[in-house]
């Protein structure tokens, strides 16, 4: 017996799938002409904004409502300036400057640049209550630990992105700010009651939904007090009854990508992680960015063996395939804004810069970098001061693999300013900073989540809640080192 092609159409209206290189292949457009409802774009797929406009069209080909995805953050999350750092400050440093009119006119602006480039759904912006300072994953994504705050900046960003006709998909639901772990590598653990959710984590998506966002992305976390065993992308208590049932959200239910361990480790693959997830109430699903043609058919043939023997039903994929195709008609219907003033990111972030000290005296300094890992949702983009330093000097170092006394003989009689990322839980940062201010002029910047350490002897502590290249050139002219 033949596969119903009808069938196949509608499971294919829920996919959200990707491809790699910088030229769409053909099979990619081939499943959009198929019903594939989009593709999300990764930094493999940017390499330049006409080569951007260029991979749009060609996917528009395939079928004009296609939705084209990226995560476009802003702050440390950037994939259009993957190779360079954003333009533009983060959620950390825009929740600390204060201003939400501020923050709806970076949203705007980051909207009308991928609305520029023919990319109609962002996956941002970040909503989550940044609650633990050792969060691995969310940290400077966040507009801060304070849940008035977040939700009232969550608001405006949602706003500013979808005055710019770009559909916002506000994440990750029911909220990923309180865990230590991350979802790409594992199921992270949120063990509270419902009532510290209602009012720690869930007041920025009462706040998104009253904004009218399109979309919101679902989180690969364990709450269980709603989701028992699993993670909150299979949780119909989750997805249903306290998203649409409780906080009256009707646009679309978006996945964290499915191939995350968090999801694909505890369904058994990325297939039957997307049955579940359709099953809970999920209407479009984000497979992930390592894609190839023959994933998105094992994910369609799991999603159509499910339907065939009952552990779905055709109902809830023509509700999903429903609301993923009215996100796409909300977005063609959408208007647009002009381009924002080119250094509107770079003037954001000298705002976001705090100074805690003196910052006199640091003429030819030694600037010393240390090195951070990058998270997946990061990705390797340069980040700190180094493109903005001119010909002072800079090195780069691991912490815990430096000596401080070598240091100090290199500076000389330099002052040291020492650069860093989550300084207060990157090994060995602590001890070398303290034995470094014990003996030498020292000026930490922070370009990480500011947490309460500060490390004795420093002269001077400057945190920039963020990594971005307008972060850097704005802690760089805070120095005097531009």
């Amino acid at each position: 017996m033949g596969q119903d092609p009808g069938l196949r159409r509608l499971v294919l209206g829920t996919l959200l799938a990707a491809y790699p290189g910088p030229v769409p292949p053909d099979w990619a457009v081939d499943l959009v002409a198929e019903g594939l409802a989009g593709h999300t774009l990764f930094g493999t797929n940017v390499h330049d904004p006409a080569q951007v406009a260029a991979t749009t069209a060609a996917l528009r080909a395939g079928r004009s409502d296609v939705l084209i995805a990226i995560d476009e953050e802003g702050g440390d999350v950037t994939r259009l300036a993957h190779a360079t750092g954003s333009p533009y400050p983060g959620n950390a440093a825009l929740g600390a400057i204060g201003d939400t009119a501020l923050t709806r006119r970076v949203h705007e602006a980051i909207g009308a640049e991928l609305a520029a480039l023919g990319i109609t759904l962002n996956l941002a912006p970040t909503v989550d209550v940044n609650s633990a300072d050792d969060n691995p994953v969310i940290g400077t994504r966040s507009f801060g630990a304070d849940p008035v705050r977040v939700a009232a900046h969550a608001a405006a960003a949602v706003a500013g992105l979808q005055a710019a006709g770009v559909a916002a998909c506000a994440k990750h639901f029911p909220g990923h700010g309180a865990t230590v772990a991350d979802s790409h590598h594992e199921l992270p653990l949120v063990d509270v009651p419902v009532e510290v959710l209602r009012r720690r984590d869930l007041p920025p998506f009462a706040a998104v939904v009253a904004a009218d966002v399109r979309a919101i992305m679902t989180a690969h976390i364990r709450v269980p007090a709603l989701t028992g065993a699993g993670p909150a992308t299979f949780s119909r208590a989750v997805l249903v009854d306290l998203l649409r049932g409780e906080y009256g959200f009707t646009g679309a239910v978006v996945t964290d990508a499915l191939e995350m361990k968090g999801a694909a480790v505890a369904a058994g693959g990325t297939g039957p992680a997307a049955v579940r997830a359709l099953a809970a109430g999920a209407d479009l699903l984000c497979i992930g960015a390592k894609v190839d043609a023959e994933l998105v058919e094992r994910v369609v043939a799991e999603i159509l063996a499910a339907l065939a023997d009952g552990r779905l039903a055709r109902e809830r994929v023509e509700d999903a395939a429903g609301r993923a195709a009215a996100l796409a008609a909300w977005i063609r219907s959408a208007g647009s804004v002009p381009p924002a003033p080119t250094d509107l990111g770079y003037a954001a972030a000298r705002r976001a810069v705090r100074v805690e000290g003196v910052l006199t005296g640091l003429d030819r300094p030694l600037v010393v970098q240390l090195h951070a890992a990058s998270t997946i949702a990061e990705g390797r983009v340069p980040w700190g001061l180094g493109p903005h330093l001119g010909d002072t000097e800079e090195v780069r170092v691991v912490a815990a693999e430096t000596d401080s006394l070598a240091l100090r003989r290199l500076a000389g009689d330099r002052p040291i300013v020492l650069v860093g990322r989550h300084l207060h839980r990157l090994p060995g940062a602590d001890d070398l900073v303290t034995a470094l201010a014990a003996a030498h002029p020292v000026t930490v910047v922070e370009m990480g989540w500011p947490a309460a350490w500060r490390p004795a002897g420093v002269r001077a502590f400057v945190t920039t809640y963020g990594a971005s290249h307008a972060n850097g050139r704005a802690a760089a002219e805070a120095l005097g080192l531009r």
